[in-house]
């Protein structure tokens, strides 16, 4: 297997005592690195949309003679991201059974080709419809990619570092995160200064919007890598074909029929959707929270429209800078506290600091230098769960299911909270729409999500220094 063979099997563990890192050899970090690019390029064509949306909303609807109020940009742009995390769910549901039947590596590779065509895709859209058609298709393979991913590191890694090499691949996302961010700054400059002005193709001006989503096919190129070198785990290789017709491997009705996977599986998915909702339907509306409070600051500047658009864009992506540097460092946080606590306690601290520091950012978010530690203390603390994610779901399921169980958790949740995004645009343009910023009450009003998390955590089992299930 191209000068890997012999790598040893996850249940092999060579010390001990010392650094987690020391007992992976060459093999174990060319998975790592592969499953973190993976998710990096992932979380990298996700943030291309969160920066985007509203310049994008913005420019679509005005072409099909719709004049958007800030109500309404904010409204569109939570159906949108309702959208795209029903696409992300379908995904997750349809991929995370592939990644059971067909392996963790070929459902891979198809993930990373889906979510990066249709991300490039995206920079063709003329009209609303379009646009969501494509986040729908782009988020098929968002979803699948995460469950295969940590399945695969899940099932290579020695025990004892396991957890800490899923904490570092679910902490990386955050420079895909970061990398949007840095492009969509550039670029937002770029435009400010009237670099795209004269940038037409086919009679269309071409906006920065548009080049970050052409930029977000190139993960596709990673999918060369996995289709040359990375094999199946040998957990995954080692059931044979009567053990396969027994256990059924990606099959619904085996995980919901065993009580154990089955109380897993629900208790396992009121976790992430209390995790995702909290992110994806406030914690991802900051920039455009931020978006609000730079377009006041710039309505008497004088400036014209497109360059408020560049200062605009590019304070957004420094916005997401900031989310995104303590996302990592909340991550990883999390990984070291439940290597001590175990993983129901570094939740439970987890859950109450995600709710404290979002409704402290949305309320007292509004003037340029809280974007400096406001918004990493927030990133810090939201993205801490997703970190517990990583580590926790793969050690709730057996090898037969623990793609398809690690996904239903994970992605599955996002049917529930893919509401998040809709109700927040409504509470913005119906509820508080006679507000001078009536996201940032809605984003308030919201946090009470974080509790569902806090309330489910007794009926979940600790895996702390236990084996993953056979």
């Amino acid at each position: 297997m191209h000068g890997f063979e012999g790598a040893p099997a996850a249940e092999e563990t060579s010390n001990s005592t010392g650094p987690w890192w020391k007992e992976l050899n060459r093999y174990h970090w060319f998975v790592l690195t592969v499953a973190a690019l993976g998710w990096l390029f992932d979380t990298m064509d996700q943030q291309i949309f969160v920066l985007t949306r509203v310049d994008a909303l913005r420019e679509l609807l005005t072409a099909n003679g719709v004049a958007p109020t800030k109500a309404m940009l904010g409204e569109y742009a939570g159906y949108a991201t309702s959208i795209f995390l029903l696409g992300w769910a379908a995904g997750g549901i349809a991929f995370g059974v592939l990644g059971d039947k067909i392996g963790r590596a070929k459902t891979m590779l198809l993930t990373i080709l889906i979510y990066s065509v249709c991300t490039g895709l995206s920079a063709f859209s003329t009209c609303f419809t379009d646009f969501v058609v494509y986040r729908f298709l782009t988020g098929l393979g968002v979803g699948g990619e995460f469950a295969v991913g940590v399945s695969l590191v899940a099932e290579v890694m020695p025990s004892r570092a396991r957890p800490f090499a899923l904490g570092l691949l679910q902490a990386l996302s955050a420079v895909g995160n970061i990398t949007a961010a840095l492009m969509s700054m550039g670029l937002g400059r770029l435009e400010a200064e009237g670099g795209l002005k004269d940038f037409i193709v086919m009679g269309v001006q071409v906006k920065a919007w548009r080049i970050l989503y052409v930029i977000g096919i190139l993960p596709a190129l990673l999918a060369i890598v996995i289709r040359r070198r990375l094999k199946e785990p040998e957990r995954w290789q080692n059931l044979t074909q009567e053990q396969r017709a027994a256990k059924k491997p990606g099959s619904y009705g085996e995980l919901f029929g065993n009580p154990r996977w089955r109380k897993n599986a629900i208790g396992g998915l009121i976790l992430a959707s209390a995790g995702v909702i909290g992110l994806w339907g406030i914690g991802f509306f900051m920039p455009d929270l931020y978006d609000s409070v730079l377009r006041k600051s710039y309505a008497d500047s004088g400036f014209t429209p497109e360059k408020i658009n560049g200062l605009v864009g590019f304070w957004k992506g420094v916005s997401s800078l900031m989310l995104n540097i303590g996302a990592f460092f909340g991550i990883y946080a999390f990984t070291m506290v439940t290597h001590y606590t175990g993983r129901r306690p570094a939740f439970a601290v987890a859950f109450v600091a995600a709710m404290a520091s979002t409704i402290f950012v949305f309320w007292n978010l509004n003037d340029f230098s809280h974007l400096f530690w406001m918004v990493p203390m927030m990133g810090f603390c939201q993205l801490a769960l997703f970190g517990g994610y990583a580590i926790y779901f793969p050690e709730l399921f057996p090898t037969h299911l623990r793609s398809t169980g690690t996904s239903f958790c994970y992605n599955v949740g996002r049917i529930v909270a893919a509401l998040g995004p809709s109700v927040l645009g409504l509470l913005t343009s119906r509820v508080y729409a006679g507000y001078d910023e009536p996201m940032r009450y809605a984003g308030v009003t919201m946090c009470c999500v974080f509790l569902i998390g806090l309330m489910i955590l007794p009926f979940l089992p600790e895996t702390k220094g236990q084996p993953l299930p056979e």
